[in-house]
């Protein structure tokens, strides 16, 4: 099954750099998340951060890149793509560094202040990545080729992660505090910066078909006024729809993060070695998905696919809010971890479907300013409901909250 899944002899060879390289850049991604970026907000409640300070945590990249969306997205189609990508995630990625050192440097309230400051400026570099990633996937990847390298990548990535979160959540159980969180940070940099070293090889291929003349008429590239600049005119297009119906998948998506981490330290109790051995079950789900993404993508069409994974991750916050000790959450897990392979591997080409290939940075850059508008929302809203109506019932919410979403894109998006 694995082995049909990352199999090249049926690429033709021009393409297969830019695939292994962009399934290498995933992997060593996995390793990043499968450490640091899964155990940072951990590691801050364990210093005693507060809830609204890990939703603060979520909240703080999404108000940068509200800001900087739009102005990244101009500079984006000024530059060479796949060198702009690699500068701005090398730009990024060494705030991950800073962590290591933190806890021989500051206390406890100090080091959740750093955290907090470092995020901030990680964000700056993280908006034009964030744009111009999606922008060069779509360039250095075919259409037709897009559902398989997505789901290799999702493979790549469950497999690294699982890997990793394994092998932190052991460090964490046999190394004191905080020395542990120490050694994991030190693996999440090395994931870092090999992802960067990828991405550098990444390559733009000509594989769109030629455009119309009416297709090619974009407008005046020194716009004259602020609406034009701001690229409204694209809300007047068919792609407001799937901004509308991202826009509600992600603010659904990012109102429970925050309190994952709380519920399951604070009221399941679980140790770091539980949280390793939940994560990586988590992404067993997700590497098995992935096998089945590019069948499903063209039975059923990348909207579809989206839809329905996304009621299928309503079911973690419920099924998680009956949870009662570790053997609940590793289920939990393996069901959240399935319905996450599907969302990932197809929500991104479902929107790259409707994104005209000659416009895709400003296209994109809405994207980013809607997905950060739904982070900054749901990191901030998501522990003040909790904190109104309890942990359990804002789940229970949650849950039916993300079930509306998936209903809204099937009929509206």
């Amino acid at each position: 099954m694995l082995n049909g899944l990352f199999r090249q002899a049926g690429i033709p060879r021009e393409y297969r750099s830019n695939f292994l390289h962009l399934y290498f850049d995933i992997g060593w991604f996995g390793v990043l998340n499968g450490s640091t970026i899964s155990f940072l907000s951990i590691y801050a409640i364990r210093l005693g951060a507060t809830s609204f300070q890990i939703g603060l945590l979520g909240a703080i990249s999404a108000f940068v890149n509200l800001f900087l969306a739009i102005p990244a997205g101009h500079w984006l189609q000024r530059q060479q793509m796949s060198r702009a990508v690699f500068l701005t995630s090398v730009f990024y990625r060494i705030g991950f560094l800073l962590l290591v050192f933190l806890p021989w440097l500051l206390p406890a309230r100090g080091q959740i202040f750093a955290i907090l400051v470092i995020t901030f400026l990680m964000a700056i570099p993280l908006t034009p990545l964030g744009v111009g990633f999606n922008a060069l996937f779509a360039e250095a990847v075919p259409i037709e080729y897009r559902a398989h390298v997505a789901g290799v990548r999702n493979a790549m990535l469950a497999i690294t992660f699982m890997l990793t979160s394994l092998l932190s959540g052991y460090i964490l159980n046999t190394v004191p505090f905080p020395m542990g969180y120490q050694i994991v940070f030190a693996i999440g940099t090395l994931g870092a910066a090999m992802s960067s070293l990828h991405l550098k090889f990444v390559r733009p291929v000509a594989s769109e078909p030629p455009l119309l003349p009416a297709e090619t008429a974009v407008e005046d590239p020194a716009p004259r006024n602020l609406t034009s600049s701001l690229r409204m005119d694209i809300w007047k297009t068919p792609f407001q729809r799937v901004l509308v119906a991202l826009f509600v998948f992600h603010l659904t998506q990012y109102l429970p993060v925050p309190i994952f981490g709380i519920y399951n330290v604070r009221v399941l109790h679980l140790s770091d070695d539980n949280l390793g051995i939940g994560t990586a079950l988590f992404y067993l789900s997700v590497l098995l998905g992935s096998t089945q993404i590019r069948k499903l993508a063209h039975r059923f069409g990348n909207r579809n696919i989206t839809g329905w994974s996304i009621a299928g991750l309503g079911l973690y916050p419920l099924l998680l809010s009956l949870s009662r000790n570790a053997l609940h959450f590793y289920g939990v897990s393996l069901v959240g971890g399935l319905a996450f392979a599907f969302v990932s591997g197809a929500y991104a080409n479902y929107m790259l479907e409707h994104i005209p290939a000659h416009d895709r940075p400003s296209h994109l850059a809405w994207y980013t300013i809607i997905l950060n508008a739904a982070i900054l929302i749901g990191s901030l809203a998501g522990p003040a409901i909790s904190d109104s109506i309890g942990l359990s019932s804002a789940l229970l919410l949650f849950a039916a909250l993300r079930m509306f979403a998936a209903v809204f894109i099937l009929r509206r998006g």
